[in-house]
């Protein structure tokens, strides 16, 4: 399965320790998210559109309430990348 470019950002930066949070309204329905890095940076290229692509695909799970983690899916679908660092 071949993943869009934008996505493939999104699941390296959680490979590497990042997590998505999702912003709720007093009834529970998500009204956004907030992306991290491993750093604790606020990232800005992941939206809902995609957050539900990579839910849909398996590439991302949350348990017990916690925010969201890369999946072993996740791991299988990322390629690597040279780090900038």
């Amino acid at each position: 399965m071949d993943i869009s470019k934008h996505e493939q950002r999104v699941l390296h930066a959680l490979a590497q320790g990042g997590c998505i949070a999702l912003l709720r309204d007093d009834n529970g329905k998500v009204t956004g998210l907030e992306f991290y890095n491993r750093d604790g940076w606020l990232m800005s290229n992941c939206t809902l559109v995609l957050f539900k692509k990579l839910k849909a695909k398996k590439a991302i799970k949350s348990s017990g309430g916690k925010p969201y983690r890369i999946t072993k899916r996740g791991l299988e679908l990322v390629r690597s990348e040279v780090s900038n660092r």
